[in-house]
């Protein structure tokens, strides 16, 4: 007769409790690539309907496309650095903030189209910033 024992709890692999946190940073990275892109390879058009300076659309989308690689980095970690995910917080907050700034400041000359445009990238980086300070929580409270 054999027996087989379940494994113990000491050789059970330990829970990846930054799992959530690192899809949220993965989905930041992708969508914020795209919008990247859609800034640089369309910013004339763009600016035709948001009123939105093409070297300013630029200038932004490429700004997000470094923002995308660092989110990917981050996200790739083996252990993602509570560091670095406090950081991704704070600046995406100040992203979400900025925008809305931006929209109602009259620091750029948009219309009604590019207003909505930015508050529409303030709600969508606001919800990126939750849920990744719900991630943040989760990472930190599992291993405190």
């Amino acid at each position: 007769m054999t027996y087989t024992l379940a494994p113990s709890a000491a050789t059970a692999p330990a829970p990846d409790t930054s799992s959530f946190l690192r899809l949220v940073l993965r989905v930041d990275s992708v969508s914020t690539a795209v919008m990247g892109l859609v800034l640089v390879a369309a910013a004339a058009p763009l600016g035709s309907l948001t009123g939105m300076p093409v070297a300013f659309a630029v200038a932004f989308g490429i700004f997000q496309l470094g923002g995308a690689g660092c989110l990917a980095l981050i996200a790739g970690y083996p252990a993602i650095p509570p560091a670095l995910a406090r950081a991704v917080v704070a600046v995406n907050a100040a992203c979400a903030v900025g925008c809305v700034v931006i929209a109602f400041a009259d620091l750029v000359p948009l219309n009604g189209a590019g207003v909505v445009f930015l508050l529409i990238g303030a709600v969508i980086v606001a919800v990126y910033t939750a849920l990744q300070y719900t991630g943040l929580r989760r990472m930190t409270a599992a291993t405190a």
